[in-house]
């Protein structure tokens, strides 16, 4: 590019359909790249530094102007650097500054403190917990003896604090999309029970011969669609009757536990449905591999995982935060708000039932109490792990950790030898302290502004 005398700025060439553009920066004039359209010859004059590519410019930009309007679209041209040592500063002060930021949002992101929360309670426990006696087989001569083992170590209440924590955990990345929206499923517990019943009765009847690849995707097709059409229920009440998710989801709470109550009763005559097949039970759900039972945990991962991608990494998830954050903002731009809200509440109830066939697979049996109270366990784990009730936040990591602190609390509780009975009362508390704590942090964001 040439420098001409400033006079000249109003002189740019064109050609054909084309109009120059001059560029002027104290006194020195550029001739700028060619402008395709109508638009007028435009004279732009820089007198501040602009920083292009992590370098300090000291100069002027020109401007390509495409179409009638004169849209600005080009790039910079006629510019001086001040030197290739702050370009390299300007870079790793840039670079610098990345990191200081991606090591802020991982300290400072709520599933950072719960790992650090439930890293100081394993360590409690597996100090204070105490040992207890326990009978081992010598797997060179058969016999018996007894050993000492940590309590909380031990690896049979370990797989116990997995499984239970894949059962709260499965239904939580569910009720963290609902919570996200603003909105809450009172019911979860509920349409957990009545899936696990429905469930049971269908594999009950299937034999204890049947094959794995019948009574495995039976299982799942019919626990999942149970809950799916609770949920999707739930969904289209709340919708439609343009009534708040807490008394829809109260209502269906009642109403589904008395058909888990019901719905045995009447058809077998039992509040217990058990005699599944043996391939529904030990030779997939409870399958042993190296010694534990580890199908409860790898689904509670695989699910955590899908949640995650689905609320980080696709336009539902988006719609989802988009709706929590300003359902009135969200109709405005377009979104189906009645839509996303039916079928956020349908997964859900689909997640609970997956939860029910986890439980069927695992103990071999359904009970009509089956679920009570889980949807206080529930919601636990999903404000523990950061969800706020005020909608637009949360995350499925965050619920997933949640359950799992949920259940070390538990097991805490039983290995330590305090009495169950006060179990929901520190449910209840914990929830208190997370919801204390997520509006503490609101209003300090608040002033931060």
């Amino acid at each position: 590019m040439s420098s001409v005398p400033a006079d000249a700025a109003n002189r740019a060439s064109s050609a054909g359909n084309t109009d120059g553009v001059a560029v002027r920066s104290n006194g020195v004039a550029h001739e700028g790249a060619p402008a395709r359209g109508n638009g007028p010859v435009r004279e732009i004059e820089a007198k501040s530094p602009v920083q292009a590519g992590g370098a300090v410019v000291n100069g002027t930009s020109s401007a390509a102007v495409h179409g009638v309007g004169g849209a600005v679209l080009g790039g910079l041209s006629g510019v001086s650097t001040s030197g290739s040592h702050e370009a390299a500063s300007a870079r790793g002060g840039s670079a610098g500054a990345r990191r200081r930021s991606v090591l802020s949002r991982l300290f400072g992101a709520q599933e950072s403190g719960l790992v650090l929360v439930i890293a100081a309670l394993v360590i409690a426990l597996a100090v204070f917990g105490g040992t207890k006696n326990k009978r081992v087989q010598d797997a060179a001569t058969g016999e018996w003896t007894t050993t000492q083992v940590n309590k909380f170590l031990d690896t049979s209440n370990l797989v116990l604090v997995a499984k239970d924590a894949s059962f709260i955990a499965i239904m939580a990345v569910g009720m963290t999309a609902v919570i996200i929206t603003a909105g809450i499923d009172l019911s979860i517990g509920s349409i957990y029970g009545l899936a696990a019943i429905v469930g049971a009765l269908v594999l009950s009847r299937m034999g204890a011969e049947a094959a794995w690849f019948v009574s495995v995707p039976a299982g799942l097709l019919i626990c999942m669609g149970v809950g799916a059409l609770c949920g999707a229920a739930n969904g289209a009440m709340i919708v439609g009757l343009r009534v708040h998710p807490f008394v829809i989801t109260l209502g269906m709470l009642a109403a589904l536990r008395g058909l888990t109550i019901v719905i045995p009763k009447e058809l077998s005559g039992t509040q217990s449905v058990g005699g599944f097949p043996a391939s529904f039970t030990s030779g997939f759900f409870k399958a042993e591999i190296a010694g534990v039972y580890p199908v409860p945990a790898i689904l509670m991962l695989g699910v955590t995982l899908l949640g995650w991608f689905v609320l980080s990494r696709t336009v539902f998830g988006r719609r989802i935060y988009a709706v929590g954050g300003n359902e009135t903002a969200a109709r405005y731009a377009g979104i189906p708000v009645g839509r996303v809200l039916i079928l956020v509440y349908a997964l859900t109830g689909m997640l609970a039932g997956l939860s029910a066939c986890v439980y069927l697979g695992y103990l071999g049996a359904a009970e009509t109490s089956a679920g009570s109270a889980y949807e206080l366990r529930v919601i636990a784990a999903t404000v523990i792990g950061g969800a706020s009730l005020m909608g637009g936040r949360g995350t499925a990591i965050g619920a997933m950790l949640g359950a799992v602190l949920v259940e070390l609390i538990n097991n805490g509780m039983i290995i330590l030898g305090v009495d169950q009975d006060y179990n929901q009362i520190v449910m209840g508390a914990a929830i208190v302290v997370a919801v204390v704590i997520d509006q503490s942090k609101s209003r300090l964001r608040g002033r931060g502004r």
